[in-house]
């Protein structure tokens, strides 16, 4: 669906089927057949592309399969570099290559063939292109190869941050900074800081083969990994990856790491840094002296010719920050409930999907349950440790007529404690309230009404004042309360009268003359 929904990203921008093409690796055919079901549908496309993804998924078929590169050259494309290698070592021969590569791919290219691949790979490779870059066409992306570190004070230890280089290749203006750690949530909590940064979004992302970007690495067709696809969609912008083992595919961030040496890391060499805050702000100093440093016989730098030529062609920041979303997948139990095992939170699904594996999909805010492309439930998330989240129309009919049977409700609860007195009326309403799914109170409503008959009102009334003025309460609190007794203990709030007898031996006011 992602696929899907970068075609009517890049038609929404005016791209051409061949571009579109090009743009996602797929087959000019498969693109047709996708382009003339959008066509067909009478909506607009911004309209079109905010559709969930079931609705999505029932106006496309299947496309034609991609055909795939030939595998007996990606196999010799590992062995190029080796083969090269081997070739300056006396007595190897082509021939002598050729025999052994035979052993290992029977099925392997023939010797004319296998001469034609190593000679234009030695005639590729040690050649040097100049690059065109297009002014907010991409940005690079790379991770330094030394890290830089600050002092925990808590501990004591020197922590290693490794370090996030990207580079907007055609006015070179930069974004540096050192992360907590080198995983998917902060590189991508870093790049949406570098987006801002320059104020708006390029084209294109380019980074190389990290496990953090490409789930899987291809030199034709690169798999990106999921979060990578979250992170591109929400910027409006595409991806690519460079080939594997060829870092001169983003010659300009490689430069650039070098740079960053000399810059930014020789500058602050002999500094000690406390947090990761204190070391981002003083990397922040050189590097935006560094932008603003003019190229070498040029009259600018490079804040000036991004600032001209290259801010006006970034497309927009998205409104919202980018929030990264998780997945996992769970079982949905016996009492229609899955657990989300970051929490340990129960959340309700209908019924019907008893025993059945769901997908969560959940930020810091709101859980999604899928089941395939269909959202079978939705809930604000709970931070709350083994409670559970429980929609009432998900339960069985069964349930809900037992609910329904037993006439419990909020009235109920509420004017039993009336009876009783005013205090235990508050404690009613706030038991009842601290739950979101309110059929969930009635038990501890139904366990205060038999302290009430087991202890007596007054004794009962008494246990609720001396409860109201704790932040939360629940029945446990009133239950503690009437076993130990403190119902009977004077009010701390109101001091004892004290009467004072005369004696002799106690002076007066008059002794004190």
């Amino acid at each position: 669906m992602l696929q899907i929904r970068r075609i009517i990203q890049l038609m929404s921008k005016g791209s051409s089927k061949r571009e579109i093409s090009r743009e996602l690796h797929c087959g000019r055919h498969t693109i047709d057949a996708y382009v003339a079901k959008i066509l067909q549908v009478s909506l607009p496309l911004n309209e079109l592309s905010g559709k969930p993804d079931a609705e999505l998924a029932k106006l496309f078929y299947p496309g034609t399969a991609l055909s795939l590169p030939d595998s007996r050259y990606e196999y010799l494309s590992t062995r190029l570099d080796y083969y090269q290698r081997e070739l300056t070592r006396p007595g190897v021969t082509r021939q002598k290559l050729w025999q052994e590569y035979r052993e290992e791919v029977p099925l392997g290219y023939g010797y004319v063939q296998f001469c034609e691949h190593t000679k234009d790979h030695l005639r590729t490779n040690i050649a040097t292109m100049h690059f065109e870059h297009k002014a907010g066409e991409r940005v690079q992306i790379d991770f330094a190869g030394k890290p830089l570190y600050y002092a925990d004070t808590t501990s004591g230890e020197v922590i290693s941050c490794p370090v996030l280089v990207c580079v907007l290749p055609y006015s070179g203006y930069t974004y540096v900074e050192a992360l907590r750690s080198a995983s998917q949530e902060h590189l991508f909590a870093a790049l949406g800081r570098c987006m801002s940064y320059f104020g708006g979004v390029p084209e294109n992302a380019l980074s190389d083969n990290m496990k953090q970007y490409v789930q899987k690495s291809s030199r034709y067709e690169p798999v990106f990994s999921e979060l990578c696809l979250q992170w591109s969609l929400h910027y409006n912008t595409s991806l690519s990856a460079t080939r594997v083992g060829k870092p001169k595919d983003k010659p300009t961030v490689e430069n650039m790491v070098h740079i960053s040496y000399l810059r930014i890391y020789a500058s602050i060499r002999n500094d000690t840094f406390y947090s990761l805050a204190e070391l981002n702000q003083r990397i922040l100093i050189f590097l935006n002296k560094h932008n603003r440093t003019p190229f070498q016989k040029r009259p600018y730098s490079r804040t000036d010719r991004f600032v001209q030529d290259e801010l006006p062609l970034l497309n927009a920041l998205p409104a919202d920050p980018f929030v990264i979303k998780h997945t996992a997948m769970a079982k949905v139990q016996k009492n229609y409930h899955v657990i989300l095992g970051e929490d340990y939170h129960q959340y309700s699904v209908p019924y019907q999907h008893i025993g059945k594996k769901v997908k969560l999909v959940y930020n810091s805010d709101v859980v999604e349950v899928f089941m395939g492309l269909q959202r079978i439930a939705s809930h604000t998330r709970n931070y709350r440790k083994h409670d559970y989240t429980t929609l009432k129309e998900h339960m069985p009919e069964q349930h809900q007529n037992y609910l329904e049977a037993k006439g419990w409700d909020a009235d109920y609860f509420l004017n039993k404690a009336k009876a009783i007195g005013e205090n235990a009326v508050e404690i009613t309403r706030r038991i009842l309230e601290s739950r979101s799914f309110i059929e969930q109170a009635y038990r501890a409503c139904l366990g205060l009404i038999r302290l009430a008959e087991q202890y007596g009102a007054e004794r009962f009334e008494n246990a609720c004042k001396r409860a109201i003025p704790a932040s939360r309460v629940n029945y446990r609190m009133i239950n503690n309360i009437l076993i130990k007794g403190l119902d009977k203990q004077p009010d701390d709030s109101q001091s004892p009268s004290v009467d004072l007898f005369t004696h002799e031996n106690i002076r007066g006011p008059q002794a004190y003359k």
